[in-house]
């Protein structure tokens, strides 16, 4: 078995994101896996990459990250190489899965995300359909995405597609083991998970 611990979002904010990379050490998971927008919102760029460097995150480039590199903003060196060569996409082979993860939707899309929820949380009407639709020839076991905000696991076009939630934001990971595809959506130690954060109301209804 192969455990996996994915976030996303995590918005140049170290704090929930060493908070959810405590919980990945306690749940003896194997590889973290970043969903991209690891720039933006958040002032502490430089300690949030030191701690999926140090952890030895696969991360993927969301559109905040390459808004910052295009911006110039200030950072280190080590900081800038880094998410410079970060890809738009992983896909790889994980014993008898195969993994793909984009930051918003396949191909490489880092704008067009799942949404599947709207901004109160409650499903979307026709979103699950149009998905399920665009996804049917996605030959993978697992996606992992992000990008919306909203924390969700759900089975579309016969890929398990999971969204971690921002861990700045929803206050969320999720914990996959391969090749069962069990997944766990999990609040940050001490935290309450939430469904979606959507930018015109911020937080919406708890994760049930």
């Amino acid at each position: 078995m192969t455990r996996l611990g994915l976030v996303s979002d995590v918005h140049a904010s170290p704090e929930p994101l060493a908070a959810a990379l405590e919980l990945f050490a306690r749940e003896g998971v194997d590889q973290v896996i970043c969903a991209g927008d690891i720039a933006g919102y958040g002032d502490a760029l430089d300690p949030t990459v030191d701690l999926l460097r140090a952890a030895g995150a696969a991360s993927v480039q969301g559109n905040h990250d390459r808004w910052f590199l295009a911006r110039r903003d200030p950072a280190t060196a080590a900081t800038r190489a880094w998410l410079e060569a970060l890809p738009t996409v992983l896909d790889r082979r994980i014993g008898e899965c195969r993994l793909y993860c984009v930051h918003a939707s396949p191909p490489r899309s880092l704008m067009e995300g799942i949404r599947l929820l709207d901004e109160h949380g409650m499903p979307e009407p026709g979103a699950r359909a149009d998905w399920d639709a665009r996804l049917a020839d996605l030959d993978a076991d697992l996606l992992v995405v992000g990008h919306t905000h909203q924390l969700f696991a759900e089975r579309l076009g016969g890929t398990l597609v999971v969204n971690p939630g921002s861990t700045l934001f929803n206050r969320s990971c999720a914990v996959v083991d391969l090749p069962s595809l069990d997944v766990r959506l999990l609040p940050l130690p001490g935290a309450t998970a939430r469904a979606v954060w959507d930018w015109r109301g911020g937080w919406t209804r708890d994760l049930a």
